[in-house]
């Protein structure tokens, strides 16, 4: 009834042609033509596709086969700094034993020539702007609290705390001189303020002496903190395992023993001293000194081994090995402080 209209033939023999073309002449049973043939990746690999790959890139290669340095641990060096840590140790124990009220000036001589050597090492390790100028404010701020504390009656804390950020800001006024030194104050401030605060740090046993319970807790805390770096550091140099890490050559088992042989001096010192001091109250104080200590300790440790890995020129030997035991009875005074006066109290 309608006329027949005639029809294309939409798969005529050109489209077909089209279709084979695009989907790469028809090779592959689901290939149709959506990816490129240059774009597509091959799923299936073949025997010698790894070494090619590796030929092609030999330096990934490299990359995957090199290992991480593992720090020998050197036994006559961990000796040594035992040896520091507990002559340091009972050096502060026994100038807090024959310090008087009315005579703390020469317990205030021993602590200026523990804070010259803190001063040394922290210095030539964290090598702060200007540093022969912030070493003389930090010799000048250390005159002065070992004076206040040791001549004026009342010197606290916050005295102490006044004095050391008076220090800071001169430092800080002294490295602002030279064009190269006041490029890196914005980066380094936090190390001027440590080792200006570890200089004051020092002084604050000498306070504590004036205090009923202080010269007590600075003894259990000196015990505590020196026994615990004592043994750590002879149990490196015995069996330093497991390792804490490959570029730190320190062990967590003499870590472990350490502070718990501290906190049990500590302890049995507790069961000895007078009344307010009990083997329990003993056993918490020495176990924060001990735990401090010995994470200052290996901070130290961590950061040397964070400077080597940078690429940093090393800190002179002599100074790198004090570096841990100063620091951790620098930050021990003040914890000695806090609980003479929040804990004994």
């Amino acid at each position: 009834m309608f006329p027949s209209m005639p029809q294309k033939d939409d798969w005529d023999a050109e489209a077909t042609r089209d279709v084979a073309r695009a989907s790469g002449g028809g090779r592959g049973p689901s290939t149709y033509g959506a990816v490129p043939e240059e774009g597509r990746t091959s799923h299936r690999s073949t025997g010698n596709s790894s070494g090619d790959d590796r030929k092609d890139h030999p330096e990934e290669d490299e990359e995957e086969l090199e290992e991480i340095e593992v720090v020998p641990v050197r036994r006559q060096l961990s000796l040594a700094i035992a040896a520091f840590a507990g002559l340091l140790g009972m050096g502060l124990i026994l100038g807090a034993a024959t310090a008087a009220p009315d005579s703390r000036l020469p317990f205030a001589i021993v602590l200026f020539g523990v804070q010259l050597l803190f001063l040394l090492a922290w210095t030539m390790a964290l090598r702060p702007p200007a540093a022969s100028a912030t070493a003389g404010v930090c010799v000048a701020v250390g005159l002065v609290a070992d004076y206040l504390v040791a001549e004026r009656e009342g010197t606290g804390f916050l005295t102490l705390l006044l004095v050391g950020l008076g220090g800071f800001v001169v430092a800080l006024a002294g490295q602002l001189f030279r064009a190269e030194d006041r490029a890196r104050v914005s980066d380094t401030y936090r190390t001027t303020l440590v080792i200006v605060l570890g200089v004051v740090a020092y002084a604050i046993p000498v306070t504590l002496t004036s205090v009923p319970v202080g010269t007590q807790t600075v003894e259990v805390c000196a015990a505590a903190a020196g026994v615990a770096l004592l043994i750590a550091r002879v149990t490196d140099a015995i069996f330093p395992k497991p390792r804490i890490a490959p570029q730190v050559p320190r062990g967590a088992t003499g870590v472990v023993v350490g502070a718990m042989l501290g906190t049990l001096l500590a302890a049995l010192l507790g069961s000895e001293l007078v009344l307010p001091f009990t083997p329990a109250k003993g056993a918490v104080i020495g176990l924060i000194a001990a735990v401090v200590a010995t994470l200052v300790d290996l901070a130290v440790n961590f950061g040397e081994a964070g400077r080597t890995l940078a690429g940093d020129a090393p800190t002179f030997w002599v100074a790198r090995h004090m570096q841990g035991p100063l620091g951790a009875f620098a930050l021990v005074a003040p914890v000695a402080y806090a609980l003479t006066h929040w804990y004994m109290s």
